[in-house]
């Protein structure tokens, strides 16, 4: 079974759907909190978890004697770019988001803000190509943004994403992003802080994991703490309008770049 496999088959019961909704209006929730919201044994809210995991479409954390569920939209992406994308007519487009804003105005839907982002990835590729596609500027001009990243790779070294070639209007040299590093171990675990310079928010703590797994298959695993940080906050989950896609999209394409040699938009 593939990934996509996985996808869809884990798409497929309503009930799992529902716990991703309720993921998408509030990230990090417990067994407990999920299991209040559908009408399920605790064990069946459990099985129903570990197949969004195996689909990688859940992700957990620990929190002390806690175990917290996040939302990976990253699979779902790639299903976007693979099947939904490139069979989007504008008319089609414009009949959806006609839906989207009828349905809108009759029902509401509280979406409390993220604190805590965490998006996972799964690649055909070595840890070091990975961690290279992270921190080598003739790497990060190639995919999501076309950013140039500078890294100084020692804790307190300092990080810059200057525009390049990706930002028409802007010079190239002009920096978008920055930030510090607070932890460095090549080529598994990167911690930095990480702050959009055209907003007023404070800088946001992001961490890069790689982990090796069989077959030549590696993890990539992306938390961002963005708390204090709305705008941030939904700027990288892909929901600040012509802001582009935010990590999904952007670790959609660094998988292409590095398991294909070619972006999603080459």
């Amino acid at each position: 079974m593939t990934d996509g496999d996985r996808v869809f088959k884990a798409l497929s019961d309503p009930t799992r759907r529902l716990l991703l909704d309720r993921l998408f209006e509030r990230d990090g929730r417990t067994l407990t909190e999920l299991e209040s919201d559908v009408d399920m044994t605790r064990f069946g809210v459990m099985k129903h978890l570990r197949l969004l995991e195996e689909a990688g479409l859940v992700v957990t954390r620990k929190a002390g004697r806690e175990k917290l569920h996040f939302l990976n939209a990253v699979p779902i992406r790639l299903i976007h770019d693979r099947w939904i994308d490139k069979y989007t007519e504008p008319q089609v487009s414009a009949l959806v988001d006609l839906k989207n804003e009828l349905e809108t105005a009759m029902t509401t839907t509280e979406k409390t803000g993220t604190t805590v982002q965490v998006h996972r990835v799964f690649i055909k590729a070595t840890p070091q190509a990975i961690w290279t596609a992270i921190t080598d500027p003739d790497w990060t001009r190639r995919y999501g943004y076309r950013a140039v990243a500078e890294y100084d790779l020692r804790p307190g070294g300092s990080f810059r994403a200057l525009a390049g070639d990706g930002m028409p209007g802007m010079a190239a040299d002009a920096c978008m992003v920055e930030g510090e590093v607070i932890e460095v171990d090549p080529p598994h675990r990167l911690v930095q802080t990480w702050r959009p310079t055209w907003m007023d928010e404070p800088f946001t703590k992001l961490t890069y994991e790689i982990k090796e797994g069989e077959n030549g298959v590696c993890s990539l695993t992306l938390t961002h703490d963005v708390r204090d940080a709305p705008q941030t906050g939904a700027q990288v989950a892909g929901e600040a309008e012509g802001a582009g896609g935010g990590w999904p999209e952007t670790l959609s394409d660094l998988k292409s770049l590095l398991e294909t040699g070619e972006s999603l938009y080459a």
